[in-house]
């Protein structure tokens, strides 16, 4: 085996002029107290720099030896010449030949191995460092280095420096315990170490919004951020900063080309190159631009260019360092538009087919085809707003050139039922406006509502969100009319018709409505307009009398909510209210604080935007008969001045004017006197289905309803009618006049 090695390799490298001392790393250095050491980072992260510092800083603590490694050494042979020289270069009565002929494996296991281990046993403290060992990929050099590793005497460290994500014995030794790392992360400068080397350079501290800017385009690179800086110290003017910004950013460029594109595959170019236009990297898409083999150059890539770094959500997933983004993108442009407006459209009819509309969309407005981007967003947009997704709907508008939204009414219509969605009335208003201007014809949006209805039935919503009832039951009346059962436009018109009647005290007529709407709305999949429509229905049960009802109808609207996920939107404060107020009704004051704390959540943005004034003042009504209950005065007078503020807001008070009333007469007061064991409404419908063939199960499907609920239904029958079956209770209800 050869001994020649040459002695540049056998040192550190020259420092550059500005050294980037990194005490915060040292400090991680000198505490690790684990026999190996790996330092992976991409390259110009500053490895080498920070192992040549810390090498020779541990002349107090032992000696260290050096070796820099390149594509020479990638055999055994050659690897293990340069290590036994450069431990002889540091201790030269280690007794291991190394040049008695060719390495074979034998020679390494039976001689060179243990000779190796035995003559560093006992030799005081000792380091090995070995910059650049993503070079060794051979079998036998990894193999070897890992028997080596595994067997290491006391007192002697092995640190490890290399480009690529460490695979070979590292996995092992971390499973023993045995290894400490520093990887890219670590490695970043963070922003106070940033602000230091641009000091540095620049002979003075840089405006905040200059470090600031470096700092997000370079993610704390230590090669970009020394370019960047170095460019920016040739500048005199404002004029020159930017020309040598502009500068900068090309030699960034450069060095990553040079330093990371130029020694990839061409296949390794082509896949990034293809895959530039993705905003992240997972292997779906990436397959759908660069070919069947994507997904396993995205693993090669991500484990041997660290400037790929995962996604926090999806570890599976990948994005690009700006650095690299913005070479891909000047690469991907020197071949003409045409190549990044097909590749744009690829990646949009991917994710189209997926239902991930909100990077369809984007990708086909940067594809140049707006007129796709506007189909996905009518094609998905109630399905999102109905699941209360309306800030994923504000984006995909947002990505939009606002002329576009603008000229289009069945556009203005989606972002009117957004702002609806989110609780913001007064921006829906302002885009119905503008629907008002707009020819409509007979376009469609949503599910079979022309545009002239549609607008109708959310100008009614937004009537009944800024408290004016009366305007809203006006508007929805003629918005039912003009909507389709079964869908959610009629779910939400009757909704909005349901709600003015219900703070006009017609609990009866609403009551019916509300039915109606929760029927829409569960044949719609608007879970939106079911658990308005269930809570509200709650609210009108409890405020007359039917206590009973008003605990069913909570229960579902909870149900539902969690479903789906609503919890903590607005229409879902309505059932936790109402439940609020049964509980205080049977005495369980602790109950009722717990569900007003999740109503209270549910209204946060009602609250900071204004909006929906009754909902506020019932919420604070019951708040006060909550205070009261624990004999809380002063807490009561405010939430009761509260709840007077709220209905002042609101068009006409309606029932709240004699709700918030009755609230100071007593610790606890029932909100409405109940009355007398009458069928509901609901209930008088099961019971006409109850006298003919269908079972519970049927009427329950055949009503839009849970199965449950038609059992609580019949059970309440049973009891107000005396009777103790089915028979028996359609019997008494003929003896009545019921039937």
């Amino acid at each position: 085996m050869t001994s020649s090695v040459p002695p540049f390799k056998l040192r550190p490298p020259d420092q550059p002029p500005h050294i980037l001392t990194r005490p915060r790393l040292l400090r991680r250095l000198d505490a690790s107290t684990e026999p190996v050491v790996v330092v992976s980072a991409p390259a110009g992260a500053g490895k080498t720099v920070l192992l040549t510092e810390w090498s020779r800083s541990l002349g107090t603590r032992g000696a260290c030896a050096w070796l820099s490694l390149d594509a020479y050494d990638n055999a055994p042979g050659r690897l293990w010449a340069g290590i036994l020289r450069a431990l002889q270069n540091v201790r030269p009565e280690l007794p291991v030949r190394h040049d008695s002929g060719e390495w074979t494996l034998d020679a390494w296991l039976e001689e060179i191995l243990p000779s190796l281990v035995t003559g560093l046993h006992g030799q005081g403290p000792l380091a090995l460092i070995l910059d650049g060992v993503e070079s060794i990929t051979d079998v036998d050099a990894v193999r070897s280095l890992t028997d080596f590793l595994a067997r290491l005497p006391q007192g002697f460290r092995v640190i490890l420096s290399t480009r690529h994500v460490p695979g070979g014995p590292v996995p092992t030794l971390r499973a023993h315990g045995v290894i400490a790392e520093l990887d890219q992360h670590d490695l970043a400068f963070n922003p106070e170490e940033a602000q230091a080397v641009l000091t540095d350079l620049l002979a003075s501290a840089p405006a905040p919004d200059t470090a600031r800017a470096l700092y997000e385009a370079t993610e704390g690179w230590a090669a970009a951020l020394c370019i960047m800086g170095r460019s920016l110290a040739r500048s005199s003017d404002d004029a020159d900063t930017a020309d040598n910004l502009a500068r900068g950013r090309r030699a960034v460029s450069e060095y990553l080309a040079t330093e990371v594109l130029y020694r990839l595959t061409t296949e390794q170019r082509r896949f990034l190159l293809r895959t530039s236009v993705l905003d992240e990297l997972s292997a779906g898409p990436c397959q759908a631009l660069a070919g069947d083999r994507a997904g396993v150059l995205l693993r090669e890539l991500a484990r041997t260019v660290q400037l790929l770094v995962p996604v926090a959500a999806d570890p599976s997933a990948y994005r690009r360092h700006r650095a690299l983004s913005a070479l891909l993108s000047d690469l991907l442009g020197s071949e003409g538009p045409e190549t990044a407006v097909s590749l744009h459209r690829s990646a949009a009819r991917w994710y189209s087919r997926r239902g991930e509309t909100t990077a369809a969309v984007r990708h086909w407005v940067r594809g140049g085809d707006e007129s796709a981007a506007v189909a996905s967003i009518l094609a998905d947009w109630e399905q999102a707003i109905s699941a209360g997704r309306s800030r994923e709907v504000a984006q995909w508008l947002e990505l939009l050139p606002p002329r576009t939204v603008a000229a289009d009414a069945r556009l203005c219509v989606v972002a009117a039922m957004t702002a609806l969605s989110g609780g913001v009335p007064e921006t829906a208003g302002r885009w119905l406006d503008v629907v008002g201007l707009r020819e409509q014809g007979a376009e469609t949006v949503g599910e079979g509502s022309t545009v002239s209805d549609a607008a109708a039935v959310a100008r009614a919503v937004a009537c009944w969100l800024q408290g004016e009832v009366l305007t809203g039951d006006r508007l929805a009346e003629s918005a039912v009319a003009g909507t389709l059962p079964l869908t959610s436009w009629r779910a939400l018109a009757g909704t909005a018709r349901g709600t003015a009647l219900l703070w006009t005290s017609r609990y009866g007529e609403a009551e019916v409505l509300l039915a109606e709407a929760t029927r829409d709305g569960h044949a719609a999949g608007s879970s939106l307009a079911l658990v308005r429509a269930l809570g509200l229905r709650a609210v009108c049960a409890l405020l007359a009398g039917r206590h009973e009802r008003a605990r069913m109808l909570s229960d579902e609207a909870h149900a539902a909510a969690a479903a789906a996920g609503l919890e903590r939107h607005f229409v879902a404060a309505s059932a936790y209210i109402a439940r609020a107020g049964l509980l205080l009704d049977e005495g369980r004051a602790d109950e009722a604080e717990r569900t007003l704390a999740a109503a209270e959540a549910a209204l946060a943005d009602s609250f900071r935007t204004g909006s929906e004034p009754q909902m506020q003042a019932l919420y604070h009504a019951t708040r006060a008969r909550l205070a009261r209950a624990w004999q809380n005065a002063d807490a009561a007078r405010e939430a009761r001045e509260a709840a007077e503020r709220a209905a002042d807001r609101c068009e006409s008070p309606g029932a709240l004017t004699d709700l918030i009333g009755r609230v100071g007469e007593d610790t606890v007061v029932p909100l409405a006197v109940p009355g007398l064991q009458e069928l509901s409404l609901g209930e008088h419908r099961v019971l006409r289905a109850l006298s003919g063939p269908l079972t519970l199960r049927e009427i329950a499907s055949e009503f839009y309803v849970s199965h449950n609920t038609v059992k609580t239904q019949v059970r309440a029958i049973f009891r107000k009618l005396g009777a103790h079956d089915r028979s028996g209770a359609v019997a008494r209800a003929r003896e009545r006049g019921m039937l």
